[in-house]
């Protein structure tokens, strides 16, 4: 008999730590936006609330994350992210995440 193992969707998102300064966040962001569209976060998009660069950052490296392969390392930022298996999303920001077999 064979055995299956299912796989959790998992998603990047911010390792809060108390040198996670916004300079920080907004390095992570910009170098993530740099390669994904990040136009979720602006206002009026579905994650602009929280206003706030934690809320931006996370987002934007979840979607870094997603597009590069989903591989612990497209989620270090510099030791500022962190691979979850609980979904982080809130309210209609939804993290995608891509589900493995």
């Amino acid at each position: 008999m064979a055995n299956f193992v299912s796989f959790l969707p998992t998603v990047c998102t911010l390792l809060l730590l108390c040198f996670s300064s916004d300079d920080i966040l907004t390095a992570n962001f910009k170098y993530a936006c740099g390669i994904v569209d990040c136009s979720s976060t602006k206002e009026g998009g579905p994650c602009f609330l929280p206003p706030t660069m934690v809320n931006h950052a996370s987002v934007a490296m979840n979607l870094y994350y997603q597009s590069q392969g989903r591989h612990t390392w497209n989620c270090d930022f510099n030791g500022t992210g962190v691979v979850a298996v609980t979904d982080p999303s809130s309210g209609a920001c939804k993290y995608p995440f891509k589900q493995t077999v």
